[in-house]
């Protein structure tokens, strides 16, 4: 069979698997070192009790939808800038840069205001909860003064990775990781005294709650920020522009980038806007729903980012391939990915499904809770074949050759057309459980996976977009 010999072609191919594993590993690993900071988050958060939990949960959607404003932009010019970096053309790199951090601050800018603003205005939005408006709002309305700082750092992440430069924001997380946690512990709980070996320790603390957990996100945000502009400016690496360097785009190239990069954005705020309300829905289903898909989510990350550092490499390496003119060599590569996708789908899932209870004796919360959250790890098992196809195949395969608007249009129709309805008429017209209603909506990640893998069929992404400009 083709498949078989194609998974032995993969294996012996010591190329591949060295550039895949060098992007992957690094990306995977930031991005679980940050699922591992929410895991701490929740759980510290989870001892002053399920309406904390909900209220920071909600309170986050409003960053989740920032976040993916900014995923958009990044993603966007990221195609480009590995393509550019394929055929050398750093200048272009540049000004791919400049752009981007304009974008992503001014979409930073409008989220700043309206949660200094109006932060009971925008949880709201998500709950009915008094008591969840009230923490979740004072928790925004100091958080959200780090989102700024967060735009410039995934801009420069996604210009690395382009660039071949992914160990510097690993790096940059695991410091900004650790000082996360310490402010957590520092600012969260009141000053107390804990036994270790049978012996009394005091502890400081300021007793802050989720106002704490704020504080102590805002500074982890700065410092990790200062701290990757100040490695990437002194290696002097490709992506240390000067301002000059970054302005100054001609005709051609601000087209080409937005022809490339709006689809992508338009894509993923649409999707988050979306998801979002998959949130609406839950948050009127109570705080228990809601502290159950939070943790089921938190815990479900630990898997996702595996996907997440193999979409990222594959749109770097099949955009780097695509743009030195190599197109049989990236659909080759192509197969790869996705072979890479299904072993390390039906690792991670009988994974996650095999540890769930033990990560769940982690947080106090009820049973029904609990239970709730084992049975919505299940569900989530059950799609993960659906699910990782969609990561690769839509972040890395079709959007690394500039397929950006049949993304969008994969993306926006799943959402809207199949899982926004199915969360409200399961949650609050049919009165379904949580896990009733979030089997529902993954039905969407189905119809993407038939979708998508028709287009990728059509081989309508590999494009050389750096020779076209």
């Amino acid at each position: 069979m083709q498949l078989i010999q194609d998974t032995k072609d993969m294996f012996h191919d010591k190329v591949f698997l060295g550039k895949a594993f060098k992007i992957a590993c690094p990306v995977a690993m930031q991005g679980m070192l940050n699922t591992v900071v929410n895991l701490a988050d929740t759980m510290m958060i989870g001892t002053l009790g399920a309406t904390a939990i909900a209220a920071v949960g909600l309170a986050n959607k409003f960053f989740f939808v920032f976040t993916l404003l900014v995923f958009g932009v990044v993603s966007g010019s990221g195609v480009l800038a590995a393509q550019y970096w394929g055929n050398g053309d750093v200048k272009n790199i540049r000004k791919v840069l400049g752009l981007s951090l304009a974008i992503a601050l001014g979409g930073a800018a409008f989220f700043v205001l309206a949660g200094l603003l109006r932060p009971e205005g925008v949880m709201r939005i998500f709950t009915e909860s008094e008591a969840s408006i009230r923490l979740g709002a004072a928790y925004l309305a100091v958080v959200v003064i780090s989102y700024p700082f967060t735009a410039v750092t995934n801009v420069f992440v996604a210009m690395l990775r382009a660039v071949g430069k992914v160990k510097a924001p690993v790096i940059t997380s695991c410091i900004a990781i650790l000082t996360n946690i310490f402010f957590n512990f520092l600012f969260i709980f009141p000053e107390r005294t804990i036994l270790i070996g049978g012996h009394s320790l005091d502890m400081p603390g300021l007793g802050l709650g989720v106002v704490g957990a704020a504080y102590a996100t805002l500074i982890a945000r700065v410092l990790e920020m200062t701290i990757l502009l100040s490695v990437t400016y002194w290696k002097k690496w490709p992506v240390a522009a000067r301002l000059k360097e970054m302005v100054g785009y001609e005709r051609v190239f601000v087209l080409q980038f937005f022809r490339t990069a709006s689809p992508v954005i338009l894509n993923e705020f649409m999707w988050g806007l979306g998801t979002t309300l998959y949130s609406l829905a839950y948050g009127r289903m109570g705080d228990d729903a809601v502290a159950a898909i939070t943790i089921a989510t938190t815990i479900q990350d630990i898997v996702v980012v595996l996907f997440q550092g193999l979409s990222a490499a594959t749109a770097v390496i099949l955009g780097n391939e695509m743009g030195a003119g190599k197109l049989k060599r990236a659909e080759k590569y192509a197969t790869y990915f996705f072979l890479l996708q299904f072993i390390v789908t039906i690792t991670g899932g009988a994974l996650i499904a095999a540890c769930r209870w033990q990560v769940i004796g982690l947080y106090k919360i009820t049973p029904q809770v609990a239970a709730d959250v084992s049975t919505l790890i299940l569900i989530f098992v059950a799609y993960m074949p659906a699910k990782m196809f969609n990561y690769v195949n839509v972040v890395g395969v079709l959007r690394s050759g500039g397929d950006t608007k049949m993304c969008l249009f994969l993306d926006t129709s799943g959402v809207w057309a199949i899982g926004v309805p199915l969360a409200f008429l399961g949650g609050l017209v049919w009165k379904l459980s949580i896990c009733h209603v979030y089997a529902l909506v993954m039905l969407e990640e189905v119809y993407k996976m038939v979708l998508g893998y028709w287009r990728y069929r059509k081989k309508k992404w590999l494009r050389n977009l750096a020779a076209e400009l």
